[in-house]
């Protein structure tokens, strides 16, 4: 079985094309393409609440190429969602009628309650230890999502108006940015000791160049050293000498910085990094709803 998923987040637009495969009555998958696009809505959205119409332009082209690849793919089922940028925006429901008229995908503009949820729907509970709690950090470029785990079951989840292109063009007061912190601090003291979970592009960058394995933590500490590594260099050295892509090599540094200001809140000494993010969370429930949909009809 194949399934696609779509996540219009407001630094990238990503394609994620996977196949399914049962096997003793347990899913596998397994990731075919990621494909990601820095359309960079959050540019026009958080400073302007109004995505302009080159960058709807982009995105519009971007939907009717990803609708050409799913075509091919030949997929059961596919779901699109749109994050901060799009929820900000004035004219992003607008312009989710555009993309159905024109690339015939229906884009749902989702909160940060429901991005959570959909994170969730990973499984990821069902991979931690029982004897420990865990805070799951999602960080967007307009967003920053945070769940506890504790018991295996969500003991606490909220969305954050902070995110890596938000830091990057100054739209996070000073007053939001502690009362983030506050909250960050308040809500996860009854867990204590907790290990991060973190995903996103930035995140995952990062461990790659740390050269870690999934599921091997990094540790405060360390991620600390590097950030300050990142800080040593220019952007234009980011690009030139870390290699890092135009569109990375900038926001790599507040995403970074939020991660460990959460840690640090928190008090977690330690980070894994699964890979997974929206994306992957959109296929799971695809597959729910497909197996879902199956038994009824064989009944």
């Amino acid at each position: 079985m194949k399934f696609a998923s779509i996540d219009v987040g407001s630094n990238a637009v990503r394609l994620l094309l996977c196949h399914v495969i049962e096997r003793n009555h347990e899913p596998v998958f397994k990731k075919s393409e990621l494909i990601r696009m820095p359309v960079r809505l959050g540019e026009d959205a958080f400073l302007n609440k109004f995505i302009s119409k080159e960058k709807e332009d982009k995105l519009v082209e971007t939907m009717k190429a990803f609708r050409h690849l799913i075509n091919v793919f030949g997929v059961v089922s596919y779901r699109a969602c749109a994050t901060s940028a799009m929820r900000e925006a004035a004219n992003g429901t607008e312009i989710c009628r555009r993309i159905k008229a024109e690339a015939g995908i229906d884009l749902e503009i989702i909160d940060g309650k429901t991005e959570a949820r959909i994170i969730y729907s990973n499984h990821i509970a069902e991979h931690l230890q029982d004897d420990e709690s865990y805070l799951y950090i999602d960080v967007g470029g307009g967003s920053t999502e945070l769940t506890v785990f504790s018991d295996h079951r969500i003991a606490w989840s909220t969305s954050f108006n902070i995110g890596t292109l938000r830091l990057l063009n100054n739209t996070v007061s000073k007053e939001q940015w502690n009362e983030f912190k506050e909250k960050v601090k308040k809500e996860t003291e009854s867990f204590q000791p907790l290990t991060a979970i973190g995903s996103g592009g930035n995140i995952n960058k990062i461990f790659k160049m740390i050269r870690k394995k999934d599921n091997k933590p990094v540790y405060y500490s360390r991620l600390k050293e590097f950030y300050d590594h990142l800080n040593s260099f220019t952007l234009n050295e980011r690009i030139t000498v870390l290699n890092l892509n135009p569109d990375r090599a900038d926001v790599i540094v507040p995403a970074a910085k939020i991660f460990l200001t959460v840690m640090k809140c928190a008090r977690i000494e330690k980070i894994i990094v699964p890979q997974i993010g929206l994306a992957d969370g959109l296929i799971h429930l695809l597959y729910e709803n497909f197996k879902t949909e199956r038994a009824l009809k064989l009944q």
